[in-house]
């Protein structure tokens, strides 16, 4: 080897030993590691926050849909119950009328029967 390929071979050797004593020292330099570390859970913190509000929403607006559809639910039930038993009430109504005429000229007949 001559004297340039020499130093040439220096060059790069010192190159990749100084990239190796970087790595060696962002290995050993325990706080910038803990910070970074700490930097990456607080992102993953905040992302699983983000779904979980958005989660609660979403569930929230099931909850309130359901509780909607019941109340409407139940008022329809109410009306159909206030429907049906007024129709019961006006099905009855003329029976209702036709016995109470009936006793009324039943009763007139036998007045003036013991009148007689």
């Amino acid at each position: 080897m001559t004297a340039p390929e020499i130093q040439q071979e220096i060059e790069r050797t010192r190159d990749h030993l100084g990239e190796t004593v970087e790595e060696l020292a962002a290995r050993a330099d325990v706080k910038t590691r803990g910070r970074a570390r700490a930097a990456g859970m607080k992102d993953k913190a905040a992302g699983m926050r983000v779904r979980a509000q958005d989660k609660a929403t979403e569930i929230s607006g099931r909850l309130r849909q359901s509780q909607l559809a019941r109340s409407q639910l139940a008022q329809s039930q109410l009306g159909q119950s206030q429907l049906v038993q007024g129709d019961l009430v006006r099905r009855r109504w003329p029976l209702a009328a036709a016995a109470a005429g009936a006793l009324l000229v039943g009763s007139v007949l036998v007045r003036r029967r013991r009148k007689r």
